[in-house]
């Protein structure tokens, strides 16, 4: 049975602005770092755009306390500046796989909204504000249809 997906939670990996971390490594972070039985993510952003497959779709993610069985999350390699200070540090090519890959899960997931870590845990994670970058993809609220109230004659 599918799960049933109602968030896209966006993530940093939390290391230095430039260095090349892969997605293996990240997975050994959780693995062996966590004892976790898989890496946290669902899918990772690496520094030269490419979109790597990490936990399976069908799996609840490790990513967001609280959210992770009605989620997606999505890591892209970095988040800090040189001295260890969160920092929106994804490149051209990150920022455009990030878009490609959520336009493409918003299609597999009508209704699915976009959100920060840092919107659900006191973290800086992502390093960037998810709702000021996509809220515009997110469905808007439907209005509460007012109660027409009918008047009866006698």
């Amino acid at each position: 049975m599918a799960r049933k997906i109602d968030k896209i939670i966006l993530h940093c990996a939390a290391t230095p602005e430039g260095r090349d971390v892969k997605t293996e490594t990240i997975k050994s972070w959780h693995v062996k770092g966590n004892g976790w039985s898989d890496i946290g993510y669902h899918f990772v952003i690496e520094l030269d755009g490419s979109v790597h497959n990490g936990r399976p779709m069908h799996r609840i993610g490790a990513h967001t306390k609280g959210h992770n069985a009605t989620s997606i999350g999505i890591c892209y390699v970095g988040g800090m500046d040189k001295d260890k200070t969160p920092k929106d540090t994804r490149n051209e090519v990150q920022r455009a796989a990030m878009d490609k890959l959520i336009s493409s899960l918003l299609e597999e997931y009508p209704g699915a909204t976009i959100h920060g870590h840092n919107e659900f845990a006191a973290k800086a994670c992502p390093s960037f504000d998810v709702q000021k970058e996509y809220g515009h993809l997110n469905p808007k609220p439907k209005a509460k249809k007012a109660k027409a109230e009918s008047k009866k004659t006698k």
